[in-house]
């Protein structure tokens, strides 16, 4: 089942839906390809005849008539910091605060798969300064304290605030002195940070020997494709209130243009610095961020 941001405003609970976000994954998961992938500390591998049958995962033969063997891995202790931009830009679209819900849900609920898998997590939140703090740990009170936080930026409203990704990603590399993967929600909108300050700082994170996973968080529909009606539009910065007004038709080729080569560039310097750099449309459900991580994972073990 693949659930979006309508509904995670039917649910209460961060929680609740973590969970049953990352099990309905898993399941796809085990009716497709992907067999490889190492969730719940098994991967799962054709069986071979002559082999034990004493290994031989039962319930997966029941579902999909073939079998296959679990193979149990020793702990990674992989290390996971949580990292999620809560400036202004965030907040929109304003009728849902769609790409701040999005990336909180996400985040969410590869902490829920994180723990399953018995690694330890860490959350921050930024805008021009870190917002929130918590260590890295993987105990059952940690991870609950997590999603109560998460519930409470999922209800928060917006403010006014200003990105320094740079700034943040620079203090983070100082911070973070064992070697992590860092988690990167921000829809990269800068008003203080060139790009170059950016790769800058991204390249500090792997300097330290970090991995990153930035997913890039995108209203595609609106941001990139510039899919807006025929008419008068007032269009207002989000971070620095300055305000615009014209037909979108009247440069909506000259805008596709210019953010598809803004966004390969980006795509090209993150991977100069070996940076995986995900798109993550808000309105394309859940599904890719899960998988992302599990590529990423697979590479790091």
């Amino acid at each position: 089942m693949q659930f979006t941001l309508e509904d995670v405003k039917k649910f209460g609970n961060v929680e609740v839906l973590a969970k049953q976000m990352v099990e309905g994954f898993i399941t796809g998961l085990h009716k497709s390809p992907y067999h490889g992938f190492s969730v719940e500390f098994a991967e799962h591998r054709l069986y071979n005849n002559g082999e034990s049958t004493r290994h031989i995962d039962w319930k997966l033969f029941a579902k999909t008539d073939r079998l296959y063997t679990k193979r149990y891995e020793e702990e990674t202790n992989l290390r996971c910091q949580m990292v999620i931009d809560q400036s202004s830009s965030m907040y929109y679209p304003q009728h849902n605060f769609g790409k701040m819900r999005f990336s909180v849900m996400a985040a969410a609920a590869l902490t829920y798969l994180l723990h399953k898998q018995r690694d330890a997590v860490g959350l921050h939140t930024f805008s021009d300064q870190l917002e929130i703090e918590t260590p890295v740990r993987s105990s059952g009170a940690h991870i609950h304290k997590l999603f109560l936080q998460y519930n409470e930026l999922l209800d928060k409203p917006q403010t006014e605030k200003r990105t320094n990704v740079a700034d943040i990603l620079h203090q983070l590399a100082k911070k973070v002195h064992r070697r992590s993967l860092v988690v990167l929600f921000s829809d990269m909108f800068d008003n203080q940070s060139d790009d170059t300050q950016i790769m800058s700082a991204l390249q500090h994170l792997k300097h330290n020997k970090h991995e990153v996973l930035l997913f890039h968080v995108t209203d595609r529909k609106t941001e990139f494709d510039f899919e807006f009606e025929n008419r008068p539009y007032e269009f207002i910065d989000a971070e620095t209130n300055e305000k615009v007004r014209l037909n979108p038709s009247s440069i909506k080729e000259q805008f596709r243009t210019q953010m598809t080569q803004h966004y390969h560039d980006l795509y090209l310097k993150c991977a100069k610095l070996k940076i995986d750099l995900i798109e993550a449309d808000i309105n394309a459900g859940f599904d890719a961020i899960l998988k992302a991580y599990l590529i990423k994972r697979q590479k790091m073990v």
